[in-house]
């Protein structure tokens, strides 16, 4: 297969792209505005494969998204190419609302005008596979709230079933192409699976983020900021689980059908600083316990209380569990940031010094 790729050079884009070039026959055009996220850096490792090519190319441009599908022909789109961070959106709503939304349109019309002129059987065969979040779902009860019960499965999970009820700009913008990308089904009769994901992690993320913020502070000696309490509660995935369950979606996958991809990973916020303070405890040690770093703040607005992921259709329709724990998966991550502490230099300009967004 030809598998056109946007947002390759992002953090689950370029995951997906190592994932193919490395373990499958298939090739990727890479599709990438290359944002303050996107980073060519993350894909050292197969830029010199035949397999793989890169199109500097924003995908509401819909001129350069023709030339682009005309040149290359690919048999699927797997679309990753979004705004992602919630503080972000907070702080600037514009981008979410241009990328995720125009964006998606901009690349649904430019697939549909492609499809079009397939042959019957290679329109059957065509995806279009659009990545999207759990946080599209709103939130669920937290144990807190509930009685003191624990994170178990008597407490309730997002399905592929669960209404929709954004709560930030940024989900509010996915919820928004995931309608799209359905409508598009419906009315077009353009091929179209949808997947929801729960919190990522691994290599190559950049440093807005929870783990990767944490483990460059901690390194630094700076404050390791927490929400609140830090009791908030999310699914954790490691991202090369994810690269592999994507994957599995786009060939294997049902047309019309949306699959829920989660880690079976739920952590409080609290807990998941307090495990990566241990691992720097025993990889880096000083004299002072990095927990000690730690600093609660002013929680964000509108902040969601817990994500959970019931991910059992894509166990049973398409024979995927993720590999990672979330010990091994973090301590994996852990380690690589110490030992990539260039790539964090690099993609770290002078816009972005880990500062505190979305007040």
């Amino acid at each position: 297969m030809k598998i056109l790729i946007t947002g390759g050079a992002g953090f689950i884009g370029s995951a997906v792209i190592r994932h193919i070039i490395k373990n499958t026959n298939d090739s990727v055009i890479n599709v990438d505005k290359l944002t303050y996220a996107g980073n060519l850096e993350s894909l050292i490792s197969v830029e010199n494969d035949n397999r793989y090519s890169f199109e500097h190319v924003d995908i509401c441009d819909s001129i350069e998204l023709e030339r682009v599908f005309r040149s290359y022909r690919p048999d699927a789109v797997m679309h990753l190419a979004a705004e992602s961070h919630v503080d972000r959106s907070i702080t600037g709503p514009s981008d979410f609302i241009q990328t995720n939304i125009v964006g998606t349109y901009t690349l649904l019309e430019a697939t549909r005008e492609y499809w079009n002129t397939l042959s019957a059987d290679s329109k059957k065969a065509f995806r279009f596979h659009h990545i999207s979040t759990d946080e599209v779902y709103g939130d669920l009860p937290h144990p807190d709230d509930l009685d003191g019960l624990s994170l178990s499965e008597e407490l309730p999970l997002f399905t592929e079933e669960s209404t929709y009820a954004p709560s930030s700009p940024y989900s509010a913008s996915k919820a928004s192409s995931d309608h799209l990308v359905r409508s598009w089904l419906r009315t077009y009769g353009l091929p179209t699976i949808i997947t929801n994901c729960s919190n990522n992690y691994g290599p190559y993320h950049f440093p807005e983020k929870l783990i990767p913020l944490v483990i460059l502070n901690a390194l630094e000696g700076k404050q390791l900021p927490i929400y609140g309490k830090g009791d908030q509660i999310r699914d954790w995935l490691y991202v090369e689980d994810h690269a592999c369950a994507l994957y599995k979606v786009v060939t294997q996958g049902k047309v019309g059908e949306t699959y829920n991809i989660g880690g079976h990973n739920e952590k409080k916020n609290i807990e998941v600083v307090n495990t990566i303070c241990n691992i720097l405890d025993i990889l880096v040690p000083k004299d002072t316990p990095y927990a000690d770093q730690i600093n609660f703040v002013k929680d964000r607005p509108g902040h969601d209380r817990r994500y959970a992921i019931d991910a059992t259709k894509m166990s049973n329709e398409l024979n995927w569990l993720p590999k990672e724990t979330f010990e091994t998966g973090l301590r994996k991550t852990v380690e690589w940031y110490l030992s990539n502490q260039n790539w964090c230099q690099h993609v770290q300009d002078g816009s972005y010094q880990r500062e505190r967004l979305g007040i």
